[in-house]
């Protein structure tokens, strides 16, 4: 395997240093650890997997999409995005694969670049010619606000076969609640060749929106529901079920002032609150669902999120209408940084750190 160094993104550390959650929080004995699957990588913020044992990931700064193979231990890279712009949480942050590849040959990237003179988080097609990039095309473009900060970048294919992403605030919250803008502040779906599919709920882009920074969602294999973390200011880390149409109360008088969590969720029309979340915040990242993921009976069915601030891994356990939180449970201490979770082969639950990717496993 080609070894390449590891960096830490410091303009990553959400506000928030070591976490007090909101209600206490059990700490599992420890039968949960990780893994490495691929280590001395540069900053691989997302990955996901394609067929034959492929572990597909992005390096945030070099703009590099890789191509490792879990038998093997080669690894290739496969495109290299032009133009990225890598300063605070900007960079090449989000991969999916078109959910018939390779019989529909696309990778789909998000990415924040320079663009005609502009820096603009995208979403790129990009096909894959005999394992080579064989054209790109732009599906979705949008300004990427003054600062630094709050871009979003998870994409992933929704069981509707829709593309779903989550493009941030852009560090300004009026954004969130303006519909006229139909960008920022949202959760976004489009056709797999970047349109409008029939059923969103605005005659655009938008599926929801009172959105402020998303680095993670994941789809229920049991209910098909949409789950999302979402990354407050100086409080109110969520974790949020995302339904079609709705507001999700993040705007511009939004404040950690208050009674918790309706001070950052209490814009716009009826506003929906979180279904759990840390009064002080964690920096929660990815999150992914346990399928047979041989984490044991505790974890089946249940879902596991990170944090960028303190690289612990947390399990939760939902209700038996799969729309609620009964349990929360911190399962593993990484040490550093945790950041995007996937399933892999087997139903295996993956996630990546700033410098290696790694799998879960009981002990």
């Amino acid at each position: 395997m080609v070894r390449r160094p590891a960096h830490r993104l410091a303009a990553l550390l959400i506000a928030g240093s070591i976490p007090t959650l909101l209600v206490a929080t059990a700490s599992a004995a420890p039968s949960i650890e990780a893994v490495e699957v691929a280590g001395d990588l540069d900053q691989p913020v997302a990955f996901t997997f394609g067929p034959n044992e492929r572990l597909w990931y992005v390096e945030r700064s070099t703009g590099q999409i890789r191509v490792l193979d879990l038998d093997t231990d080669a690894d290739e890279r496969f495109h290299r995005v032009s133009g990225v712009d890598d300063a605070g949480e900007r960079g090449l942050l989000g991969i999916a694969l078109h959910p018939d590849y390779p019989e529909q040959p696309f990778v789909y990237v998000y990415v924040t670049r320079m663009h005609e003179g502009e820096i603009r988080n995208q979403i790129l097609r990009i096909r894959d010619v005999g394992g080579s990039s064989g054209g790109v095309r732009v599906l979705f473009s949008s300004p990427a606000g003054p600062g630094e900060y709050h871009n979003g970048g998870r994409i992933a294919f929704g069981p509707d076969g829709k593309l779903y992403a989550i493009v941030g605030d852009g560090h300004d919250a009026a954004t969130a609640q303006d519909l006229s803008d139909e960008d920022r502040g949202k959760i976004i779906r489009l056709t797999p060749n970047g349109g409008v599919p029939s059923g969103n709920p605005f005659a655009d882009r938008v599926w929801a929106y009172g959105i402020r920074n998303s680095f993670g969602f994941a789809f229920d294999p049991q209910s098909g529901g949409l789950w999302e973390t979402e990354n407050g200011p100086a409080c109110n880390d969520e974790i949020n079920l995302i339904e079609r149409a709705r507001n999700y109360g993040w705007g511009p008088s939004a404040s950690c002032q208050g009674t918790s969590p309706d001070n950052t969720n209490r814009d716009g029309a009826n506003p929906l609150g979180p279904e759990s979340f840390y009064e002080e915040p964690i920096g929660i990242t990815g999150i992914a669902f346990c399928d047979g993921c041989r984490l044991g009976p505790r974890s089946e069915g249940a879902a596991f999120f990170g944090a960028v601030n303190n690289g612990g891994i947390t399990r939760i356990v939902l209700d038996e209408d799969r729309t609620g939180i009964v349990r929360r449970t911190l399962v593993y201490e990484h040490g550093s940084s945790t950041l995007s979770f996937e399933v892999g082969p087997g139903g295996r639950i993956y996630f990546s750190d700033f410098g290696a990717i790694y799998r879960l496993v009981r002990r």
